[in-house]
This record gives C-alpha cells, sequence and structure tokens, in this order.
C-alpha cells in the first residue's frame, strides 16, 4: 500500500515543511546574534553614504542626472551580489563543523537544507534592501515613476539574489571550509565592478565596456535605473537594449544551472 509520504504529493509536502523548518533555524541563528545582524545590515549603508556623499561630488552620469540617483540602484545590486559570500560561508561553515552530515542522516527531504538557507538568505536580502532604500532616501534618492514600479525593481534584485543564492549554496558545499571565503571574493568582487553598477560601460575601454554590459548584474542595474526613473546611460548592445529581459533571463539561467548542481553536491556528500 502507497503511504501519503511516498505520492509525489507527499514528497513535496515533505520538502515544503522540511524547508520551512531549516528556514527558520537560520533565522534564530541571527536573532540570537543580533550584533552581527546589525554589522551586516549597516554595511550596506555605510557603502550608499560613502558613494553617495564622498563620490557624489566628482562623477559625472553620462546622458546627465545626479550621481546619487544612478549610484544607489547600483548599490543595491552590488549588495544582492556580494551576498554570495554570506550563503557560501554559511553552507561551509555548516559543513565544516559536521551540521550537514547531521542532516543527511536524519529523514529529511534531501532539498530542505540548501532550500532553508536559501529562503532565509533571501528574507535577510529583502531586510538589507529595505534599509538600503531608506538610508537612500535620506540621501536625496527617489522612485520617480512610482510604487509599482519601484516594487518590479525591487523584484528583479531579489531574483537576482535568488539565483545567485544557488551559486553561494554550490561553491559552499565544494568548500574545505569557511575559510576559502576568499576564492569566491576573487570570482564575485570582479563582476560587482566590471558592471554598469558605478559607472556608465561606454567610459571603458570598447571590449571591456561590451563585457560590462553583458554581465548579468548590469542587466539588472539598468532595469532598475529605468524602473526607479533614474538616469539610464545609452548603451550600444543587443542586452543594454533589452535589460528587463535580461534581468529575468540571467537570474532564470543560473538557477536552471546551480539549483541541480547544488542538490547533486548535497546527495553526493560524503560518498
Amino acid at each position: 500500500m502507497t503511504t501519503l509520504s511516498e505520492t509525489p504529493i507527499g514528497r513535496l509536502r515533505w520538502a515544503v515543511a522540511d524547508s520551512r523548518t531549516l528556514t527558520v533555524r537560520a533565522l534564530l541563528h541571527w536573532a540570537r546574534r543580533p550584533g552581527d545582524l546589525a554589522v551586516g545590515l549597516l554595511f550596506p549603508v555605510m557603502v550608499v553614504l560613502m558613494m553617495g556623499y564622498v563620490f557624489g561630488g566628482q562623477m559625472d552620469v553620462p546622458g546627465g542626472g545626479g550621481y546619487r540617483a544612478f549610484i544607489v540602484p547600483g548599490m543595491f545590486a552590488m549588495t544582492m551580489v556580494f551576498g554570495v559570500e554570506t550563503t557560501f560561508a554559511a553552507i561551509a561553515a555548516d559543513a565544516a563543523r559536521g551540521v550537514t552530515d547531521r542532516f543527511r542522516a536524519m529523514p529529511a527531504a534531501s532539498s530542505a537544507v540548501i532550500v532553508g538557507r536559501g529562503a532565509a538568505d533571501l528574507l535577510y536580502s529583502a531586510a538589507s534592501l529595505a534599509v538600503m532604500a531608506g538610508c537612500g532616501l535620506l540621501i536625496g534618492w527617489r522612485a520617480h515613476d512610482g510604487a509599482a514600479r519601484a516594487l518590479a525593481a525591487f523584484g528583479l534584485l531579489l531574483l537576482l539574489r535568488f539565483a545567485l543564492v544557488w551559486v553561494g549554496v554550490y561553491l559552499g558545499l565544494l568548500a574545505k571550509g569557511p575559510e576559502s571565503v576568499t576564492a569566491v571574493q576573487i570570482l564575485v568582487w570582479p563582476i560587482g565592478f566590471l558592471s554598469s553598477a558605478l559607472v556608465a560601460p561606454d567610459t571603458m575601454p570598447g571590449w571591456l565596456g561590451a563585457a560590462a554590459e553583458w554581465n548579468p548584474m548590469s542587466a539588472t542595474v539598468t532595469a532598475c535605473r529605468d524602473l526607479f526613473g533614474a538616469p539610464v546611460p545609452d548603451g550600444g548592445s543587443w542586452a543594454a537594449q533589452h535589460a528587463a529581459l535580461m534581468a529575468v533571463a540571467w537570474p532564470l539561467l543560473i538557477t536552471a544551472v546551480f539549483f541541480p548542481l547544488a542538490v547533486r553536491r548535497y546527495r553526493a556528500l560524503g560518498r
């Protein structure tokens, strides 16, 4: 006789329940370490203030417009990309301490550990965006085209973060320990800076600007600037001219590649 847990619907319910439990576990860890949480949320605020006040008066935006309106969407996206390091460190630390092995020994859905981690990191990223948006409003940034378009922009930012969660999970499961985060930084920081987040790609050498325009982060930044009503430098590539489409397509492609890889890697641990 087939039990409910052996049916597709039963297995899905089981996976959702396990994922919810592990999401709550991660959130409780943050609640027990409010200092770490505060520092994590204040860092992007510091970056926004530094870029807005230290560099804001020295930078010209191609096509006109204020640099603060230009830079704030870029800093939103930078925070989403740098979140890969947070996911990586958490997954690698659990693996190094044997926590992941204990989870694997439990009768839990194999996807629940990484889905729970991903959901918690997405909630943390949403909180970071809220704090950064508040800081941006204080320094004069505004979403000029209405609440609906602003919410769409925040949705694109979280979609990018959602995709990069699985990159962080996969790399964390490959790593020997959280100290390997330096290798992730070597990967992530060029992606963050070789984009349209801080400067317009047409100010770069031709080949470098073309690479920046095809950067997944640039697609999200450009689409968000348009949705917020911020200055959007003209781009010559197909990717720059269809930024909204690419801001959806890139995260879906990254998720389609790295989520199965992360699940497969988790199942292969200890073999």
